[in-house]
Parts: structure tokens; C-alpha cells; sequence
């Protein structure tokens, strides 16, 4: 009966090893995947707690502080009145969206040396995505224009539409 019990006891504490190293891998994965989403007054005000944290900042480009060097760009994000120097040196190129005055999101650390180093960049193009401003000229000619709404369609001299 002592052997039967032995066997059962270290089949029992194996399964137990098993799913403590499970749990432990499960817990450090969420550890370093979680990001805190943080505007840059916000980072500011974290102090030193800002450099152990995974976080994402969003704002805007600042126009004419974008600099290339190959898939590693720099540039400076604003949001209201704050502004934030980000290093961006991920494995992939910036999105074809990130120009000046372009919404970015950088996903990354924030370094003591008061640079975010980014890992991860998002980026949209406010004002090709934002509705039409009532009085505003509708942008005409271009190849690259999002299609027209059925309120933004013109219609020719035969009553046929035409985009």
C-alpha cells in the first residue's frame, strides 16, 4: 500500500510543479504585455515611476520634427500645451499614415533621459479620416481621396452621378 501511496504522492507533486510553472509563465507573460495609457502631462507628472512602466502616450506630430534614419524615426509628439520627444526604433517602418500633424500612438518606455523609446507606433491621418467641414471646399482631383459619401456626390448636367 506504501508504494501505491508513493507513486500517487509523486504524481500528485509533479502536477503540482507542472501548474505552478504554468501559472508562474501566465503571470509574467500578462506582466510584460500590460501598458498604461498615459498622456504626456500624466508622464510627466509620474516621476521615476515612469521609467520601470510599460506605457503608451498618444498626440500629435509636431510638424517639421519628424527624422529618419531608416526604420528608426524621431520626432516630438504634442498634446495640448506639453510636448515629448519619442525614439521610435521598431522592427517595422512607421505606418504610411505618420506625417506631420498626424495622430500617433508610440507604445514603449519612457527613458531618464526624458525621451520615450518606442517599440510600437500608430498612426492615423486626422484630417483624411474627419468628416468634411460644413463650408469647406470638398477635395477634388485626388487619387488618394477616400470615396464620396452619398451626401458629398455631385450630380452632372443629365441628372446622372458622377464621382
Amino acid at each position: 500500500m506504501s508504494s501505491q501511496n508513493s507513486r500517487y504522492l509523486k504524481f500528485g507533486g509533479a502536477t503540482v510543479v507542472i501548474l505552478l510553472a504554468l501559472g508562474y509563465l501566465a503571470y509574467t507573460g500578462v506582466q510584460e504585455s500590460k501598458s498604461y495609457y498615459v498622456t504626456i502631462k500624466e508622464l510627466r507628472g509620474m516621476g521615476d515611476s515612469a521609467h520601470t512602466k510599460r506605457l503608451r502616450v498618444a498626440g500629435n506630430v509636431q510638424p517639421g520634427s519628424i527624422k529618419r534614419n531608416g526604420t528608426k524615426v524621431e520626432f516630438v509628439l504634442i498634446e495640448n500645451d506639453q510636448a515629448l520627444q519619442v525614439s521610435y526604433s521598431g522592427t517595422e517602418p512607421p505606418p504610411d499614415t505618420f506625417k506631420d500633424n498626424s495622430q500617433a500612438l508610440a507604445d514603449g518606455n519612457f527613458g531618464a533621459d526624458g525621451v520615450f523609446h518606442a517599440k510600437q507606433l500608430q498612426a492615423k491621418c486626422a484630417s483624411k479620416y474627419a468628416p468634411q467641414q460644413p463650408g469647406a471646399p470638398a477635395s477634388g482631383g485626388s487619387t488618394n481621396a477616400p470615396a464620396k459619401s452619398m451626401t458629398q456626390v455631385e450630380t452632372g448636367g443629365s441628372g446622372a452621378m458622377s464621382n
